[in-house]
């Protein structure tokens, strides 16, 4: 796999090079400061809901005469104090990143994915569906995108085994981690963040989600069944059949669950479904659900027989690796507390709300979805997104008359299903280099998918206004 400096040097042809997600972040953080400069200060009139929620008023904008203009060195003093702000949510995915590592450190879902998976290796039918699933299930729950990468090797060796390619080996796993991220269940990297910043229960609405679930798995799962079939008739029809870089290997090693293993999966799938009660009956926030993860840290190590050291540096380890992301959320949280301190955020708001109040509540929440899926391009971060245009799209959402969970729905769906084509995604990027599929030929793959999943999402999205979704 290549290193994320290789991903982003200039091609031949065009000299681009993308900026890393943090410099962006950076980026726009200047561009917030130079729109508090140049946009006139002016705020919405507020009330509390019967939810007990602030929200803003629509028709109640105002301009400010009296607002004070930031200086030059706010831009340096905003990130402190915005990881000071988002400090709950940051401590939280550190927490769920050293959990995460600890149960990968025994080897279990390695274990079972490959068991799993080598189960339908003589059934390609099989295959792509229970591939497809778990990777999306997995991402759905446990927000599991880069760890995936180990199981491409896997992958191939079982599809090129069933005459078909590597498109359809690492389309398996792209289509359920992309599916798993926008039809998300209880992701703690996206959809907690978003629901947090939109100020919703982390998790509510779960069963609308779930219902959706099913009709967008089955759309991923039929989209590579049919290119996998096409390759299987006609091995030509193979969009990298004159790549020598993407012909595959012809065998892999595959790891034996383990009676531990086993004990650590099911300890696992205990602790999310108690997840679930503790949110859906009890109203457990970040404290009581990064409570449960460190708890299941400490028993799976014991189960594991870890050892006190080992345990606590897989922890350490697995925290540090999202060190990157805590940073990008308290980066991310300063664009909107810049806009909010120089008191632009709502002139913001109400310059994009206005073309949306003259449409139907639909239609709005539709424009919504194409406004995130664009910003994914530019934001690889799920969770810097979030913290990006939530802030923006909430408010909005309150204008027009939209639920906030609609909004959040919006985010979820562009988001997710765009990190399968956007070559700002470095996790996309490294698998596909793992394979050796050029990028443009995947394109070609993924188009279609990404078409139809975004046309089913818009329907959802009506679906959701008209029903009152919250």
């Amino acid at each position: 796999m290549p290193d994320a400096q290789s991903l982003t040097e200039p091609t031949p042809s065009t000299g681009f090079r993308m900026p890393h997600t943090l410099a962006l972040m950076f980026f726009m953080m200047v561009v917030a400061l130079l729109l508090t400069w140049i946009l006139p200060a002016g705020s919405f009139e507020t009330e509390v809901n019967e939810a007990g929620r602030e929200v803003v008023l629509a028709g109640t904008y105002h301009p400010l005469e009296d607002a004070e203009q930031l200086s030059p060195w706010a831009l340096f003093t905003a990130v402190p104090r915005a990881m000071a702000d988002a400090q709950g949510i940051i401590f939280f995915v550190l927490l769920i990143g050293g959990t995460l590592a600890v149960v990968r450190e025994t080897g279990a879902i390695e274990a079972f994915l490959g068991k799993i998976i080598a189960r339908f290796g003589s059934r390609p039918a099989l295959l792509i569906f229970a591939g497809v699933f778990i990777f999306a299930a997995a991402s759905a729950t446990l927000g599991m995108a880069e760890e995936y990468i180990p199981f491409a090797g896997i992958l191939i060796a079982l599809c090129v085994a069933m005459r078909m390619d590597t498109v359809a080996a690492i389309g398996i796993m792209v289509v359920g981690y992309g599916v798993g991220y926008g039809a998300a269940l209880i992701n703690p990297f996206t959809l907690f963040i978003a629901q947090d910043v939109a100020e919703l229960q982390p998790g509510s609405g779960i069963g609308y989600r779930a219902m959706l679930f099913v009709p967008f798995l089955a759309i991923g799962v039929h989209h590579v069944w049919s290119y996998a079939r096409r390759v299987q008739n006609n091995p030509e029809a193979s969009l990298v059949f004159d790549i020598h870089e993407a012909q595959p290997p012809t065998q892999s090693t595959q790891t034996e669950l383990s009676g531990r293993q086993i004990a650590v999966l099911s300890a696992t799938l205990a602790t999310l479904g108690l997840l679930i009660y503790g949110i859906t009956r009890h109203g457990w926030y970040l404290v009581e659900l990064g409570a449960m993860f460190i708890a299941l840290a400490v028993l799976v190590g014991i189960i594991a027989r870890m050892g006190i050291d080992r345990l606590a540096v897989s922890f350490s380890n697995g925290a540090a690796e999202l060190a990157g992301t805590a940073i990008l959320i308290g980066f991310a949280r300063a664009i909107a507390l810049i806009l909010e301190d120089g008191q632009v955020l709502h002139t913001i708001v109400n310059g994009m709300a206005s073309p949306l109040t003259g449409l139907p509540a639909e239609l709005s929440a539709v424009g919504m979805l194409g406004i995130q899926s664009i910003m994914n391009i530019f934001v690889s971060s799920g969770s810097g997104q979030a913290y990006l245009t939530m802030p923006l799209m909430a408010p909005i959402g309150d204008l027009v008359g939209i639920e906030r969970q609609v909004s959040v729905l919006a985010y979820q769906f562009g988001d997710g299903f765009m990190n399968m084509i956007v070559p700002t995604n470095p996790v996309l990027m490294g698998i596909l280099g793992l394979a050796g599929i050029p990028y443009v030929r995947w394109f070609r793959f993924i188009l279609p998918l990404i078409l139809k999943l975004l046309a089913f999402a818009a329907v959802a999205m009506v679906v959701a206004v008209r029903i009152g979704y919250s």
